[in-house]
């Protein structure tokens, strides 16, 4: 739906300096658009890239009504509130935007393209794109991708938002550096809204999830599509959270050749779970290596790497950590975003 030309306002109330705006930052940092405005009334006026760490110019404003002197075409919904639905204000502020003939992407739980007060404010020519949709047409997976002959490497993560996107974007991105044929599949709503091929899997009822997966990676990975030397395939979850779901259909659908460990440097407990203790890393690495392979049913997938999410950390104690991470786990480690990709992208094509 998105054209090359359009103008993003991203709506980001309490999401610039919380984890609340992880979709919105993920946009700021890979988005090909041009992001025009950024709204949160807690951060009005301040510095983008101090309060995100990313270097784009955008001004900080108040309201969606403020946001429109700089002429977007699109308001991007760019938070995750709890329960998937935005506060009736904030509610409010997007049906103002609609009224002003702006389109809008939606990324939550609660959909916006069926909700008549919303549709009857549209413009001409304008829409509403509610991005967690299942596809059409699913099955149950049946482990075929285990037949292609590309990489498949799967992010998993020592708990949620830990940074296994932007992990699997760093990656492929590096490999596209390099020559090689590869492709980032999306399975949550920001990399789709990024423009990426793959399926919002938390939209797909569970018995369809490993399928869904499944069907991606097929098309992508040689069956009945491009053929790719590499497929980076976004990573949801973790199997430590008591609340995450998503893992296994994720290892079942894109039968992974190898694995990247995403953690957050320092991290002991499962946030807003303080009660459930991360294990030592390689006992985590033990973990996900052993359901990969489910005893010999499936081929084995190793852990080949180490993305470490420094963010929190100076350079020095981030350097420190990273050091203190690869002594622990004997693997290669760094930092994607601040040192690059490349440690963990040599261990891939080993």
């Amino acid at each position: 739906m998105l054209k090359p030309s359009d103008r993003l306002a991203l709506l980001m109330h309490e999401g610039t300096q919380g984890s609340k705006g992880k979709t919105g930052i993920s946009l700021l940092r890979y988005s090909d658009h041009s992001i025009v405005a950024v709204i949160d009334q807690q951060s009005v006026g301040q510095s983008l890239a101090t309060l995100t760490g990313v270097d784009r110019a955008a001004p900080i404003v108040a309201s969606v009504l403020e946001a429109l002197p700089y002429q977007p075409d699109v308001l991007a919904i760019g938070i995750a509130p709890s329960g998937g639905a935005l506060p009736e204000v904030w509610r409010q502020e997007v049906a103002q935007g609609i009224a002003a003939g702006l389109s809008v992407i939606n990324g939550l739980h609660t959909p916006m393209a069926t909700d008549p007060e919303l549709t009857a404010l549209l413009k001409p020519d304008r829409w509403i794109w509610d991005v967690r949709q299942e596809p059409p047409g699913l099955k149950v997976g049946s482990g075929q991708a285990r037949l292609l002959s590309c990489r498949r490497v799967l992010t998993i993560g020592t708990d949620m938002s830990v940074g296994k996107m932007s992990t699997s974007l760093e990656l492929h991105q590096a490999a596209l550096a390099r020559g090689w044929r590869s492709r980032f599949l999306a399975t949550g709503q920001t990399g789709l809204m990024l423009g990426h091929d793959g399926v919002a899997l938390d939209a797909v009822r569970i018995d369809f999830a490993a399928g869904a997966v499944e069907q991606i990676v097929l098309q992508h990975g040689g069956q009945g599509g491009d053929n790719a030397d590499v497929l980076f395939i976004e990573g949801q979850g973790s199997f430590i959270n008591p609340a995450s779901t998503a893992t296994l259909p994720l290892m079942r659908g894109s039968q992974p050749t190898h694995l990247v460990l995403v953690h957050r440097a320092g991290q002991t407990h499962i946030h807003n779970f303080d009660y459930v203790t991360i294990p030592p890393l390689p006992k985590v690495i033990e973990m996900y290596e052993s359901v990969a392979t489910a005893g010999g049913a499936f081929a084995p997938a190793k852990v080949v790497g180490i993305a470490l999410n420094t963010f929190h950390l100076s350079e020095e104690a981030a350097r420190e950590a990273i050091a203190q991470t690869h002594q622990q786990t004997g693997l290669p480690c760094t930092d994607v975003i601040r040192f690059g990709a490349e440690p963990i992208l040599e261990a891939i094509w080993m």
